[in-house]
């Protein structure tokens, strides 16, 4: 994982920082901000993508919150520990409303289904992360 050898490639020592649950958290932001990049513009090909407005927006607005939260948890000189919990708690809010957003349509879609298992692994990685920091 390249996450991983990046970390143990920072000269700062990561502190407290669980350095596999945060390799975790950083690979499942960037992996959502794919899935949620990739339902929404799937779900501006559906015929049906009037009835599909609110999980666009949902997706759209997930996808940039993971980008941020996958940066941020990537640079680790001045490290913050209460703005890294705003932003997991941020991620796992936008992660949990995506997730249960795209599960309404996953019967009918698979890119729906496909995005919200993404959107759970991510909301899971970002609350371990979180109680990891104490």
């Amino acid at each position: 994982m390249a996450h991983t050898k990046m970390l143990d490639a920072h000269p700062k020592d990561l502190g407290q920082i669980d350095k596999q649950k945060l390799a975790e958290c950083i690979a499942a932001c960037f992996e959502c901000a794919q899935a949620c990049t990739a339902c929404a513009d799937a779900c501006l090909a559906e015929d049906m993508v009037a009835e599909l407005t609110t999980c666009i927006r949902t997706n759209l607005d997930c996808s940039d919150i993971c980008v941020a939260t996958g940066n941020m948890l990537s640079r680790r000189t001045g490290y913050d520990a209460d703005v890294t919990r705003a932003f997991l708690e941020a991620c796992a809010a936008a992660c949990e409303a995506c997730g249960d957003e795209c599960e309404s349509h996953g019967s009918m879609h698979a890119h729906c289904r496909i995005c919200a298992e993404a959107c759970r692994r991510c909301e899971e990685a970002c609350r371990d992360l979180l109680a990891s920091l104490g």
